[in-house]
Formats: structure tokens, sequence, C-alpha cells
């Protein structure tokens, strides 16, 4: 693993464990040339994925641009990095699991916008702003308020 201080190939494993989640391998290193320590983490690809963009654009599956796009929608709201990195783990393995070798970009952002209504509501509406293309401030309103009926129902 590259050291990313001084950008030696060489480091040694000080500690391995499961994440939290079991998702993922936590590992803290050791660089053998600088001494500087950091973590990584190893997580289980169960195939490769491409992901069918508008006009048939395709491109491989992308962990971190999930994470990226959930995280920006969760800024400045009180949801833990743990929960949001639950989130793009169970989306990633809906996708890899789902068999398919192709899936739908419409597919995945569903998929966010079932997670993200679970897990905070504001994050939610900001997520389905870009998602749904919201041109008007009256296409705010509508679906904040088809969020606070959905909330109320249930509660009830």
């Amino acid at each position: 693993m590259r050291c990313p201080f001084c950008a030696n190939d060489d480091s040694q494993v000080k500690d391995s464990r499961p994440t939290e989640d079991s998702t993922s391998i936590r590992r803290r290193r050791q660089c053998s040339s600088c001494g500087a320590r950091f973590t990584t983490f190893e997580r289980v690809q169960l195939r490769e994925v491409t992901v069918v963009k508008s006009g048939d654009r395709r491109e491989a599956f992308d962990r971190s641009k999930l994470e990226q796009s959930i995280s920006l929608a969760c800024r400045k709201r009180d949801v833990s990095a743990d929960r949001i990195d639950r989130l793009v783990s169970g989306i990633q393995r809906q996708v890899e699991t789902a068999g398919e070798a192709e899936v739908a970009s419409q597919r995945i952002g569903e998929m966010v916008m079932d997670g993200l209504r679970q897990l905070d509501s504001v994050a939610y509406i900001r997520f389905a702003s870009v998602y749904r293309d919201f041109s008007e401030a009256r296409d705010f309103e509508e679906f904040a308020s088809t969020v606070q009926e959905a909330a109320a129902n249930e509660r009830s």
C-alpha cells in the first residue's frame, strides 16, 4: 500500500479488525520509509457492475461517487459518517447481489432516495431536488408537503 505522506510503496499492517457493521476490514499501517501511520479500509467487491446513465453512457460503479452524493445531501445535518457508510454499503450490496452486470443510474437513485427517506427528511429533500431536477420553489413545496404527509401517516 502506498504511503500517503511520502509515496513509498512499502508499508506494514500493524492492526486489522472488522468495522462495526462487518462490511469492511480496517487496517492500521506504518510506512517502512518515513514511519508515518495511516488507516486503510478493505471491502469485498462481489462483481464488476456497470452503471447505465442517461443517453446510454456507461461507466463502472463507483462507491466513492455514491458516498460523495449522499454525504453532500447530509451535509450540516445530524447524520453520522457511520450511518452514511452503512447506507452506502447497503446500496452497494444491493447493486452487486442483484445478479445484473448493468444497472440503470435511475435505479441507484431510487435506492438512495429510499435510504435517505428513512435517514433524514432534509437530506432526502436535498437529494430529490437534484435527482428530480427541481426548477422552481413550487417543486420544493410540493415535494416537501408529500414528505410531511407521509411522515404524519407513519406516526398515526
